[in-house]
């Protein structure tokens, strides 16, 4: 059984629930103590950024290589304390195996060796489909929800490497929730930061992929390309809760109900990264405007406040979910499919998660197990929560956890499996 939430810890799972949704992470903002969510009015004072367009001609490198880079100071006094903080925009690969660059932040803890530094790469949960919701801007801005895990990690002495996933630019076309697309842009980031010069970190240091919910799902996808796709990286473990491994197990329960703003996203993420899809060709009026407004302007709170509980009848003239294309990409996106994670894995989940389906991710962890991944799975009881606080909870449970695991992969100590 999961520890007692304070009173206070209570009252602010009610305030996310009520301004975050699907695949968003912690009860805590982003200076690293709890209090209440950030608001997206900080979201929306952000300026236009060139440094976010892409160069008309990718230059010459190999993923992870450094395109550009400048030092930043984060938004919120916690963080700029802790580290050095840079943005990197660095060559990846997308969906379809073509070269692209992807924008990340790279934080490295203030003082001591910065080439003693173990590296995790952290993948951000759910922001939004805008370009005013990606996660180095709302570090920069001091709005980035989860920031106060990334400050734990932080103090705990380890560098940070935050990908953007691709598509945030000026005119984004995010790819959400495809995991071809997740887990280079995860692994490319941590590639990125050692190739920082200014950030003083080792091609040989140690790393780990962690992440919840989308973030959870990129940790598991860069897990299981990292044997042919980054072999050169030391990877020593992954931390991954909230995983959404089947997107259509996922995806139908969404339907109409608080999250469903998450499956128009998704719907969205998964017709940016695959041409053939052709999801404007099933749009109705309405339909077009939802995709028009969400790409405009549309963040996490946006997506819960205008789109939760509306059915996707309400935006196509028919359903694309079972046409062979989709079903086709569906079926590559889900996670388990090929047995090639070689490190330990601590995978977690809420029992009652009404916005990642918790049976989807039980079947991943058996599935791993056995495939002979040496996993730790751990489930959190939420009975009784409400939806979205039910989703958010394990986040905060299992920090404590995720802590340790993260520090005995670094020290080399051996897991405790608990596959049956």
């Amino acid at each position: 059984m999961p520890r007692p939430i304070s009173r206070r810890a209570s009252r602010l799972t009610a305030v996310l629930a009520l301004a975050l949704a699907a695949c968003t992470l912690s009860a805590h903002t982003a200076g690293g103590e709890p209090g209440h969510a950030p608001s997206t009015r900080a979201a929306a004072a952000l300026p236009p950024d060139d440094f976010y367009l892409p160069p008309s001609t990718l230059p010459d490198g190999k993923p992870g290589d450094v395109i550009r880079s400048r030092k930043i100071d984060p938004g919120t006094p916690t963080p700029r304390a802790l580290a050095d903080t840079w943005q990197v925009m660095y060559r990846s690969t997308d969906a379809l195996g073509r070269p692209h660059a992807v924008t990340a932040t790279v934080m490295v803890p203030k003082g001591g060796t910065p080439a003693s530094r173990p590296i995790v790469g952290w993948g951000p949960g759910t922001q939004g489909p805008a370009f005013r919701c990606t996660p180095s801007r709302m570090i920069a801005k001091g709005a980035l929800y989860e920031q106060w895990v990334i400050n734990a990690m932080l103090k705990a002495g380890y560098a940070v490497a935050i990908p953007d996933y691709e598509g945030y630019r000026p005119g984004p076309k995010t790819t959400y929730m495809v995991g071809k697309s997740l887990g280079p842009a995860l692994i490319d980031a941590v590639r990125a930061a050692q190739r920082l010069p200014a950030a003083g970190l080792l091609a040989d240091a140690p790393v780990a992929f962690r992440g919840y919910s989308q973030g959870g799902g990129a940790a598991l996808w860069a897990g299981e390309f990292q044997p042919d796709y980054a072999p050169e990286l030391k990877l020593k473990g992954i931390v991954a809760g909230g995983v959404p491994g089947s997107l259509m197990e996922v995806a139908l329960p969404l339907n109409g109900r608080p999250g469903s703003g998450f499956l128009f996203y998704a719907l969205i993420g998964l017709d940016n990264a695959y041409p053939e899809l052709k999801f404007a060709d099933v749009l109705n009026d309405a339909g077009r405007a939802m995709v028009a407004d969400l790409e405009t302007g549309g963040c996490a709170l946006e997506m819960i406040n205008k789109y939760g509980n509306k059915p996707l009848s309400t935006y196509v003239t028919r359903s694309p979910l079972v046409d062979a294309p989709w079903v086709a990409r569906y079926t590559e996106n889900t996670l388990g499919g090929t047995p090639k994670i070689k490190v330990p894995v601590f995978q977690y989940h809420a029992t009652q998660d009404a916005l990642v389906e918790p049976n989807q991710a039980d079947a991943l962890h058996k599935q791993y197990c056995a495939q002979g991944v040496p996993l730790t799975w751990k489930t959190y009881d939420t009975t009784g929560r409400p939806p979205v606080a039910d989703h958010l909870w394990p986040i905060q449970a299992a920090n404590a956890e995720a802590m340790t695991y993260l520090a005995d992969r670094f020290a080399g100590r051996s897991p405790a499996p608990n596959c049956s």
